[in-house]
């Protein structure tokens, strides 16, 4: 039976809802939540939902029915108030990352699944944080991590994430393509069991550079890294204007889109799955999805939050996990 570690986030935002509505329906897994038991309680009171929570032991014969949760406690050091965000609760989020983290990399748990989180109250407690990527890379020691959104109809990887539109052109060079293409292809064969994945890569500039008149990128980079890394045994196409690349004739024949900037591929994913997708880190030495959205705080405790991206989240991890495992 799968063992699936699940930190649900701000303990004022959603996640914690989410995870309770989720364990009202039947599954065939352990989903173990690294939380406060009495605030899940509290929650799950709020919500007027039932629930029963088993602390995790990793020998124990595991339970299943509906309403039902195991948990590894991690106090809070202050009660949760849905909707409203505590900067002393700051840290307790980390904290049940880290647990998390090190059940993964050990083995007991086959996979992480993270709640939203809100980067601006950790950072108001004093703790630098740029987000669960740059914390997970950082906590097992990866050095280059690369971020996947997926449905179940398309996959967008990104080149580059969270820069200003000026600075991209200067963040792609062959070297850092070549890793984000290197570890996309190797994490589609190990956790998606693809043994030859087809990946479309966009151009930067509009038209793919229009023979170098919109650009010298392409020319100058991309293409003959393309090139080399096909005579390495990489299956690419590109690079492809990102306008027409999109196209579901297109999209029907690839495994996965590397788009070279953030607002370059996710406009069209979220578009085409908003609230049915998963963000995926692929580099790790662990498997990692998560929920596409943020905190909600304005839903947290009001039961009218959806679960349908943590459903998502769930089953990719799942299907990541059984795949990996195919490998040993």
């Amino acid at each position: 039976m799968d063992k699936l570690a699940v930190t649900p986030g701000e303990p004022a935002g959603i996640g914690p809802d989410l995870c309770i509505e989720y364990a009202q329906q039947a599954h065939d897994f352990q989903m173990v939540l690294l939380a406060d038991p009495d605030m899940l309680y509290e929650r799950a009171r709020l919500l007027g939902l039932p629930l029963t929570l088993i602390e995790f032991d990793e020998n124990a014969q595991a339970a299943s029915g509906s309403g039902t949760l195991y948990y590894s406690p991690v106090p809070l050091p202050e009660t949760a108030i849905p909707g409203s965000l505590n900067v002393n609760n700051a840290g307790y989020i980390l904290k049940t990352l880290d647990l998390a983290i090190r059940g993964c990399l050990d083995n007991t748990f086959d996979a992480l699944i993270t709640g939203p989180v809100h980067k601006g109250i950790i950072n108001e407690a004093g703790i630098p944080f740029t987000g669960h990527t740059e914390y997970l890379a950082a906590q097992t020691a990866t050095p280059k991590v690369v971020m996947m959104l997926a449905t179940d109809e398309m996959r967008v990887a990104l080149a580059t994430t969270h820069l200003p539109l000026k600075d991209i052109a200067q963040a792609i060079t062959k070297d850092s393509l070549r890793q984000v293409l290197t570890i996309l292809n190797h994490d589609l064969k190990t956790k998606y069991g693809l043994a030859c994945p087809h990946i479309l890569v966009c151009g930067l500039n509009p038209h793919a550079g229009e023979g170098g008149h919109l650009g010298r990128e392409e020319l100058d980079i991309i293409i003959p890294l393309i090139e080399q890394l096909k005579t390495e045994g990489f299956n690419l196409t590109g690079p492809l204007p990102a306008d027409t690349l999109f196209a579901k004739q297109n999209l029907q024949q690839a495994d996965a889109v590397l788009a070279m900037y953030h607002d370059q591929g996710l406009p069209v994913l979220k578009y085409q799955g908003f609230g049915k997708a998963v963000n995926v880190t692929l580099g790790l030495p662990i498997i990692r999805t998560s929920v596409d959205h943020g905190t909600a705080l304005d839903l947290a405790g009001t039961g009218q939050a959806s679960t349908s991206s943590l459903d998502y989240a769930l089953k990719v991890a799942r299907q990541m996990s059984k795949a990996k495992k195919a490998q040993h």
